[in-house]
């Protein structure tokens, strides 16, 4: 199949084509603060779901001369999120991502100069934008609930409990390593059950992501799929200590989102105006939608760092492509910047997401 490149567009490959490189999701920081150096997994292969012993090698690619220097190994990684590996927001010469040791799940924050690391309690979910805290949930039982999402090789505690008190969301002081629970799923039952249909259901969670500035956090609460139903979304905003927390949207359809500032979520969802991608005030039932005539689907969003542009993407077409789009907010316009052939029978938890992200200008995307 041939890959189609909008001729405005220069698309450079950056890893070495006879190799496996990837980055993870599309809201983490990928490229350091001038843009010299891209972080990426390599790894021995693509085509099935890693099990617990499988590597993946984590490094950095130069930007100019594609050259890729290894910096250390996990066990703890996913083709979607790969090992949550990203930059530290208060330091350049530092990474974090998570590693498994032993029979436990720690995240690694690691000097890439010096080569010295630091341990944190527990691995890392989200990272607060000001470089203090982070955030932790159960990894184990988000690969029970989705493989693409959690790492093989420990079984969750909690399997057989609906919402544990003793387990949930957990904030870890970058500083120091140490952690604390501050909201369990069993709150989190409490706070959401009125809009859960089926009262049984297992509750997870399964993405969460600081603000722009670190005072707030929102996190998607599902239910494992019960009688071959899909799974129900919660979409819950909660200050960086656990206290507020507010049900923004219950349990329905809610995806890919992306914080346009410190209180407005941008996220696809079933809301008022059915399936749009909207725009929502914190703490409030206000709203907007986003150009439904060109937003018709679930994709990757996020803006720019100036705000004037839209990041997205697709899922594949009927003819298996994966389409990159890039929309101008003033202009109300958007263009298709390629659209990429993606393996028919490369599906579900191992799956190759377009997962577009912008280096730190706004003046280049990598997927």
């Amino acid at each position: 199949m041939v890959t189609m490149i909008n001729k405005s567009v220069i698309v450079n490959r950056l890893g070495n084509s006879k190799e496996h490189c990837f980055f993870g999701y599309y809201d983490v920081p990928a490229f350091n603060q001038d843009s010299s150096y891209h972080l990426c997994h390599k790894v021995a292969f693509w085509d099935r779901i890693p099990e617990k012993d499988d590597l993946a090698v984590i490094g950095l690619i130069d930007m100019k001369s594609h050259a890729f220097t290894a910096l250390g190994e996990t066990t703890a990684w996913n083709f979607q999120q790969g090992s949550m590996l990203q930059w530290h927001p208060l330091d350049s010469n530092k990474i974090i991502y998570n590693s498994r040791q032993n029979k436990s799940y720690h995240g690694i924050i690691q000097d890439i100069k010096l080569g010295t690391k630091s341990v944190l309690d527990l691995p890392v979910a989200s990272v607060d934008p000001t470089g203090k805290f982070a955030l932790s949930v159960n990894f184990n039982r988000m690969y029970d609930f989705r493989p693409g999402y959690g790492y093989a090789g420990i079984t969750d505690q909690y399997k057989e409990v609906m919402a544990p008190k003793d387990d949930g969301i957990f904030l870890i002081d970058l500083s120091t390593g140490k952690s604390k629970l501050i909201m369990s799923l069993f709150e989190i039952l409490e706070l959401t059950e009125s809009t859960l249909s089926n009262k049984d259901a297992k509750l997870m969670i399964n993405h969460i992501t600081f603000n722009t500035d670190g005072s707030r956090f929102v996190f998607l609460a599902r239910n494992f799929p019960v009688e071959g139903s899909r799974w129900g979304t919660a979409t819950v905003t909660v200050n960086t200590d656990g206290s507020d927390p507010y049900v923004l949207h219950g349990y329905d359809m809610a995806s890919h989102y992306w914080w346009k500032d410190k209180e407005h979520l941008m996220i696809y969802a079933n809301g008022d105006l059915g399936h749009q991608l909207y725009i929502l005030k914190d703490k409030s039932k206000e709203f907007e939608v986003l150009d439904p005539k060109f937003f018709v689907e679930d994709g990757h969003c996020s803006y720019s760092p100036d705000q004037k542009w839209l990041l997205y993407d697709s899922y594949p077409d009927k003819d298996s492509y994966r389409h990159l789009y890039l929309y101008n907010i003033e202009q109300k316009k958007g263009v298709t910047l390629g659209s990429f052939y993606s393996y028919p029978n490369i599906t579900g938890d191992f799956r190759c997401d377009l997962h577009p992200r912008w280096n730190p200008t706004g003046d280049i995307i990598s997927f």
